[in-house]
């Protein structure tokens, strides 16, 4: 097997994590829970997303937390947005890298941010010369390039249509969720070879909901593509409201512990990772999908 000898993980729980939660947590709650993350090790951080606060109303603090940790200048925190609002409430908190979304799918994005994929796509220029010209660092996510539960499949061509927009408005950061948790280890990699050679100029991310049990066997075939950066959510949390049976994204712990096991450099401490994810299961008051909360580390269970 070809595999790398480190990645890196940004971890997505206080906003994939906790948007779909129930509860809603209070700011200092989540204050505590980002100064975890980075006693931990995480060097990249999703802090939450500058959505409407009546839509998405977990998330309605995100400008307190970024004010929170404007002096973590060790830590790249990242934020979703939807729209030109969301820019402008990322410029005024301190936001220094903000993420665009559009998806794939027809009825995912319209279900989402009430938009057409082409209508997301003709909203970038505007978004990205705003969040630039005020010196924001700007990515872009394509949810739904492995399948959509509407449509079925999504052909390569409809994600290579996304990402030759997203490269048209200068955005060389792209991440490639997939949100229905369909995607398979084969189609993976065939897609993630494919983009790497079409698109070398990309820095690539990939985001995986461990919906059918896939998440960590697709991180080996994205590995094995040659690919270094991927997303994870504390004990598994999150999910999309706005998909049919979605469930949460892949544990971080349970990515860390294979990384471990495998001799491949996180820089992420797998123990402190897992009491942050028993403290996360104590304040949402419910058990996660988290393998490793359940069984412990391998290691652990030899005498």
């Amino acid at each position: 097997m070809k595999l790398p000898s480190e990645v890196v993980l940004c971890e997505v729980g206080l906003r994939d994590g906790l948007q779909n939660e129930a509860k809603i947590l209070d700011t200092s709650q989540k204050i505590d829970i980002g100064k975890k993350f980075i006693n931990s090790g995480f060097k990249v951080i999703e802090l939450g997303s500058f959505m409407n606060p009546k839509a998405v109303p977990q998330m309605a603090d995100t400008d307190e937390l970024f004010l929170a940790f404007k002096d973590f200048n060790e830590v790249e925190f990242r934020a979703l947005v939807a729209n030109v609002k969301g820019i402008e409430r990322a410029i005024a908190c301190g936001c220094k890298k903000v993420k665009l979304n559009v998806s794939a799918s027809l009825r995912h994005n319209l279900e989402n941010i009430n938009m057409t994929p082409q209508e997301s796509v003709s909203s970038f220029s505007e978004m990205t010369n705003l969040a630039t010209s005020n010196g924001l660092e700007v990515s872009g996510s394509i949810s739904m390039p492995f399948g959509s539960p509407w449509e079925g499949d999504i052909s390569q061509e409809e994600v290579m249509s996304i990402i030759d927009a997203y490269l048209k408005v200068g955005i060389t950061e792209i991440s490639l969720s997939d949100a229905s948790g369909m995607a398979m280890p084969k189609q993976v990699y065939e897609l993630c070879v494919k983009v790497k050679e079409k698109y070398p100029e990309v820095k690539w991310w990939l985001h995986f909901h461990n919906t059918r049990g896939m998440a960590v066997a697709n991180i080996m075939a994205a590995m094995e593509a040659e690919i270094t950066n991927f997303d994870t959510s504390i004990a598994g949390l999150g999910g999309c409201p706005f998909i049919p049976g979605a469930a949460g994204n892949v544990a971080s712990e349970d990515v860390v512990h294979m990384l471990d096991e495998m001799n491949i450099n996180s820089g992420i401490d797998i123990l402190k990772l897992l009491e942050i994810g028993k403290e996360i299961q104590n304040i949402v008051e419910h058990e996660t999908d988290s393998y490793l909360l359940r069984a412990g580390r391998s290691k652990d269970l030899i005498k």
